[in-house]
């Protein structure tokens, strides 16, 4: 599968709760039996990028955008209601 960054639109982009994403984040990967090394290769982030996200250190919506990808959900999975 191909990520674009091209398509993320930045303007549309809202401020993430990084304790709701990065919790759903790792509950989701864990769902799937995902290790973090495997998430890592699928959306071709570093492992440390991932534990950033999953730290709640870094909400970089196009991370976030690469992360959802490999984990086949909506973006908006991450984003709280």
């Amino acid at each position: 599968m191909s990520i674009s960054l091209n398509n993320l639109d930045k303007s549309n982009v809202e401020a993430v709760s990084a304790i709701h994403a990065s919790a759903a984040i790792r509950a989701a990967r864990e769902a799937i039996g995902y290790s973090v090394d495997d998430l890592a290769v699928t959306c071709g982030l570093l492992v440390s990028e991932i534990q950033e996200v999953e730290n709640g250190e870094d909400t970089d919506p196009a991370k976030l955008k690469r992360i959802a990808a490999a984990l086949q959900m909506p973006l908006t999975a991450f984003i709280p209601e």
